[in-house]
């Protein structure tokens, strides 16, 4: 099938806890920022086309619980990002999706299940699988993502029209937690596969057999990519919420990224918060990223 790409800016902060109290996160901010320093532009001169933006509730600081913060305006946008993708991709179009917060994998997930059955490369520098059932602190939906996305969060995020769930945990695989993470053990134990940061810097292969066990699946539909830019080191990037050193490189995920990009039905591309990035530096080198994967 011949795809049209199309780049869609999906600015949403509403997964991320405050920053400090009375405080809101910058993530929201990232779309614009990356559209200042020239990523769209330089895609509709290479033959893409804008797709909109799909516009996220006002975030409430607030958590109740038994809830994750701002959950209402949480399931209104993934759903509008669902069909908004569901659209296009009906149409032909490949979508680039431009958060903002990992929440915008609810929304993903969501229309891919719509579809058929999807395989998905969650590229994180943490698991994201903190659910109901492992822990008391569910709070903030971008570090709970993976585990709504897999049918293990509150019903009201993992089974909107009774879909759960979304992606079948053995049907995801995940790139690029720190050895550290609390949750890598359970995700050893329901996904396909998972390569840690350390793994992945020690030897390309890991990341390599990973891959190729999800995308020869003769069975799924296709696969979507999912890039938390965390996943870098801060040393290179540190304009992230969460900045935990033992990531990887620019180069490490550029090269990964362009690999995956030709065959994947899409990818979003998050987490970038502009409000520590006061030269643009950071932006700079995400649209760099993004440029270099795609021109493949």
């Amino acid at each position: 099938m011949d795809y049209m790409d199309v780049v869609v800016d999906v600015p949403t902060n509403l997964g991320l806890k405050p920053p400090v109290a009375g405080s809101v996160p910058g993530a929201d901010k990232a779309p614009a920022a990356l559209r200042a320093v020239g990523l769209h532009e330089h895609l509709l001169t290479t033959g893409w086309r804008e797709g909109g933006v799909v516009l996220a509730g006002r975030y409430v600081p607030e958590h109740q619980s038994g809830t994750v913060r701002n959950q209402t305006a949480i399931i209104d946008h993934a759903t509008r990002l669902a069909e908004r993708l569901g659209h296009a991709m009906t149409g032909g179009d490949r979508p680039l999706v431009l958060g903002g917060d990992c929440s915008t994998l609810l929304g993903v997930a969501l229309n891919l299940r719509r579809r058929g059955r999807y395989g998905l490369i969650h590229i994180d520098g943490h698991t994201d699988l903190l659910h109901p059932g492992n822990s008391t602190n569910v709070a903030n939906l971008a570090g709970e993502d993976l585990a709504a996305a897999c049918g293990l969060h509150y019903p009201q995020l993992s089974n909107i029209d009774g879909l759960a769930p979304y992606v079948d945990p053995r049907d995801a695989i995940h790139i690029g937690c720190r050895l550290e993470d609390e949750h890598l053990d359970e995700c050893r134990s329901r996904l396909r596969a998972v390569v840690t940061a350390s793994e992945w810097n020690h030897s390309a292969d890991a990341v390599k057999s990973a891959v190729q066990s999800l995308t020869a699946d003769g069975d799924l539909d296709g696969y979507w990519v999912h890039v938390d830019v965390d996943v870098l080191d801060p040393s290179f990037l540190p304009a992230v919420d969460s900045p935990d050193p033992g990531g990887v490189s620019p180069q490490v995920l550029s090269a990964l990224l362009r690999q995956l990009w030709p065959g994947a039905a899409g990818m979003t591309v998050g987490i970038l918060d502009p409000d520590l990035d006061r030269d643009t530096r950071y932006a700079q080198l995400v649209a760099h990223i993004v440029i270099e994967a795609v021109a493949s």
